[in-house]
C-alpha cells in the first residue's frame, strides 16, 4: 500500500515563502514521475511542477520562476520551494506519484497566503 506523508503547508503573508515535502513509502514500485498539483476553492485541479526520476521538470508556465521542485530518488521523497507567494496560490496541494499506467495521490496540505 502506497502511503504519502505531506508536510509545510500553512499559512504565509504575500512575499513569503514556504517549502513542501512529500514521502511516499510502502511500495517497491519505481515512481518515475512526482510532482505536485493544486486545488483551489471553487476551481479544478491543476498542474504545479512535475519531475522525473532523471530530473527532467516541467512547470506550469505560470509558476516558473517562483516555484522548484526537486526529488531524492533513494527516498522517494519530492519538494517544492514556493517564493514570492500570493494570495491567488492559496490552495491545497497535493503530491502525485506515477509508476507506470499507476497514479497515487497525497492526502494535500493547504497552503493560505493572507495577511
Amino acid at each position: 500500500q502506497v502511503q504519502f506523508v505531506e508536510s509545510g503547508g500553512g499559512l504565509v503573508q504575500p512575499g513569503g515563502s514556504l517549502r513542501l515535502s512529500c514521502a511516499v513509502s510502502g511500495s517497491m514500485l519505481n515512481f518515475y514521475r512526482m510532482g505536485w498539483y493544486r486545488q483551489a476553492p471553487g476551481k479544478q485541479r491543476e498542474l504545479v511542477a512535475l519531475i522525473t526520476s532523471r530530473g527532467v521538470t516541467n512547470y506550469a508556465d505560470s509558476l516558473k520562476g517562483r516555484f522548484t521542485i526537486s526529488r531524492v530518488n533513494a527516498n522517494n521523497t519530492v519538494y517544492l520551494q514556493m517564493s514570492s507567494l500570493k494570495p491567488e496560490d492559496t490552495a491545497v496541494y497535493y503530491c502525485y506519484a506515477q509508476s507506470g499506467l499507476l497514479e497515487y495521490w497525497g492526502q494535500g496540505t493547504q497552503v493560505t497566503v493572507s495577511s
